[in-house]
């Protein structure tokens, strides 16, 4: 005997039942304003090179750079995170500080170039620039030397800041970072430059292609002084101690595989959390898309609006530039959902 038909009274569906009523009650939306592009700058070529494992993006000239964050910016985005790659590296570090090094001087050019149009931010950390490929100056003993390398940050900030930067990214993970590059740039008159405090970063296998892009020469790995990534509640202590510090803004790296780390800091933060969406992460889904295993341009727009319901105000990804203009150009059929 069949049983009798069950008629539910409460119905959540009513409220998906068309594009126009799911838009009505949509809990998060994505801007370009929202969206960060991270870009590098090679010293020492005369034309873009690819990089293999992130399919798309590109090591630029100088011109070249200035090129695609001008397009970037008058697509909308909301500013543009800039990492440099050297050709000559040394044990501290020294293009970094360097005023005329490829970091600073790119600064200088985009600060020139777009003024106060977008947010130019400079990653501060010196991994890009020391020939052992780590974040800081080593001891005598190999190790990373916490202390001595807030003194080379500092005079990077300073550096950076000179050059035109609006707000500093350091991403060193030292011990004190925040507040010592602060306080060296109030003390020499840069009391309007921002930090942008890498909050919870990550000890992660997912950074593998940036390595690529920055022509690391890491040998060994981060984990004394990146987050174990098997925890979750130190990055609470870390956002406690940037904001006591100084910071503006914070972060969680990488992206999708901490949407809980990011849920945790961004429901505690007193000031705007943003989360960056990774090299490795950017890399899974062009490689996925090239076999024809996911839909691309969806799949991009959904990781980036779990971002947004985790509580990041802002988030760095590498589709920055390509996904606010077809939020300019009005999104096509297959994507409206997003609106």
């Amino acid at each position: 005997m069949s049983p009798e038909p069950f008629t539910p009274v409460i119905r959540p569906r009513r409220l998906r039942t068309t594009p126009a009523m799911r838009s009505l009650v949509r809990e998060h939306t994505l801007r370009p304003a929202d969206l960060v592009l991270p870009m590098f700058v090679r010293e020492g070529i005369t034309e873009d090179q690819p990089i293999s494992s992130m399919p798309g993006v590109l090591q630029h000239t100088e011109d070249s750079l200035v090129r695609a964050a001008t397009e970037a910016t008058e697509r909308g985005v909301g500013g543009l995170m800039l990492f440099g790659v050297p050709k000559y590296k040394d044990a501290v570090g020294s293009g970094a500080t360097d005023p005329g090094g490829v970091l600073n001087r790119a600064l200088a050019r985009l600060s020139r170039e777009l003024g106060d149009a977008t947010v130019i931010m400079a990653d501060l950390c010196l991994d890009e620039f020391t020939d052992h490929g780590h974040c800081g100056v080593l001891d005598a003993e190999g190790r990373v030397d916490n202390d001595a390398t807030l003194g080379r940050y500092r005079e990077m900030a300073l550096a950076q800041a000179e050059a035109g930067a609006h707000l500093l990214g350091p991403s060193g993970m030292m011990d004190g970072q925040i507040a010592a590059i602060r306080e060296a740039l109030d003390v020499a008159g840069h009391l309007d430059v921002g930090l942008y405090a890498y909050t919870a970063k990550y000890a992660s296998a997912f950074f593998g292609p940036f390595r690529e892009a920055v022509g690391s020469s890491l040998s060994g790995d981060r984990r004394t002084y990146q987050q174990d990534p098997a925890n979750g509640r130190e990055a609470l202590r870390e956002l406690e101690l940037d904001v006591a510090e100084g910071a503006d803004l914070v972060m969680v790296k990488p992206g999708l595989p901490y949407l809980d780390v990011l849920a945790e800091v961004a429901a505690a933060s007193p000031v705007p959390v943003g989360a960056y969406q990774v090299s490795g992460e950017y890399a899974m889904v062009e490689a996925a898309a090239a076999n024809g295993w996911i839909d691309r341009d969806k799949v991009i727009l959904e990781s980036l609006l779990a971002f947004r319901r985790a509580g990041a105000t802002t988030v760095l990804t590498y589709w920055a530039s390509e996904v606010a203009g077809w939020y300019r150009d009005g999104l096509p059929a297959h994507l409206r959902e997003f609106l």
